[in-house]
């Protein structure tokens, strides 16, 4: 199944041959449509904070609208391509590589927040219909690479039989998402305060991982 994903990865990469120029443009372009949002951000603003020409932007993307869908198909192309080394490794258990699955989805995410930030607003706005297709296609293919690693695991006998992939996923995102969506009311909640902020996001990190390899164990009902 992993061969058949491969077009799918293609999609993305066929648009990433990105000049140092390209990548400087979409982090900036990333770092204020996470601040100000998409119809927030002017393509003067862009070129501003990017420190470039106005007329660059639209020479290297053509619109923001443009940019914006290079922008989602590089961090896209980037995440495909480390799962798919990652679940073709020989070297690597099927519970190893379910957990460097989970500690690197939550490393993405804190380490990528703009981004997940700009993918959620654009969901929920849902008016850049190719950038919406460019979501579904990366799940899509997402999805299957992980399938070829659950079926791995049933092969082995290691697993349950009848997952839900995308509900497994669902899981991990959703929670993820969510708790660093909230990390002010974890911290006060559970009494974190008196960290510094960077030992808070140490802990933050080391229970989420936690908490999710505890979910997959039950959902998966593999044992260590």
């Amino acid at each position: 199944m992993i061969n058949s994903n491969k077009c799918l990865i293609l999609r993305f990469i066929k648009f990433m041959a990105f000049t140092e120029k390209h990548i400087q443009i979409l982090e900036k372009s990333e770092e204020l449509f996470a601040e100000k949002g998409f119809n927030g951000t002017t393509v003067r603003d862009i070129a501003e904070y990017a420190g470039i020409n106005l007329a660059m932007v639209s020479y290297y993307f053509g619109s923001k609208e443009k940019l914006l869908e290079a922008l989602f198909r590089n961090r896209m192309a980037a995440t495909q391509i480390r799962l798919q080394n990652i679940i073709s490794n020989q070297s690597l258990s099927f519970i190893q590589k379910i957990d460097i699955l989970i500690d690197e989805f939550i490393d993405r995410v804190i380490q990528k927040r703009c981004f997940y930030k700009v993918m959620l607003q654009e969901q929920v706005i849902n008016k850049n219909k190719e950038v919406i297709k460019l979501l579904k296609d990366y799940k899509i293919g997402y999805a299957k690479l992980v399938s070829t690693l659950i079926v791995e695991g049933q092969k082995a006998k290691k697993i349950k039989k009848d997952i839900d992939i995308v509900m497994l996923l669902g899981t991990m995102t959703g929670t993820v998402t969510q708790i660093l969506i909230n990390r002010d009311y974890y911290r006060e909640f559970n009494d974190y305060k008196k960290l510094s902020d960077a030992a808070f996001e140490q802990k933050l990190r080391t229970n989420l991982s936690a908490h999710i390899k505890h979910l997959f164990k039950a959902t998966l009902g593999y044992e260590q």
